[in-house]
Order: C-alpha cells, then structure tokens, then sequence
C-alpha cells in the first residue's frame, strides 16, 4: 500500500524509537536510502521508504 504521507528526521526517529540526530547520522554514513523529496533543504522521506528500510536492516532480518 502506497502512502505519499513524508517524514522527517524527527519522524523517523520517533518511529524507531532514536534521537533525530542518530538519524542523522545513519544518513551521513550512508545507512538511511536517500531523501524521496528535499523541501527548503531539508530531506524528506516517504512512509513505505522508511518501512521498507526498517525491515531490511540486519537487527530486523530473520536469521
């Protein structure tokens, strides 16, 4: 199911239950997919972007 709902850094964050800024971390060191869309500079990212990139990453991978 498509969601066009964007999310922030804070957003992300709240979901995985983080501070904003380790988010942003994982977005320097190249482990959160590039932003959907950039509004006033700052990166957005769809809902399904960050579900898809949640169930991917390996703390969330069945072994």
């Amino acid at each position: 199911m498509a969601d066009g709902t964007l999310w922030s850094y804070k957003d992300i964050a709240a979901h995985i239950q983080v501070q904003p800024d380790t988010v942003r971390s994982y977005r320097k060191h190249g482990l959160l997919p590039p932003p959907d869309e950039v509004r006033h500079g700052k990166p957005y990212w769809y809902v399904d972007t960050v579900l898809a990139w949640i169930a991917a990453r390996p703390s969330n991978r069945k072994r």
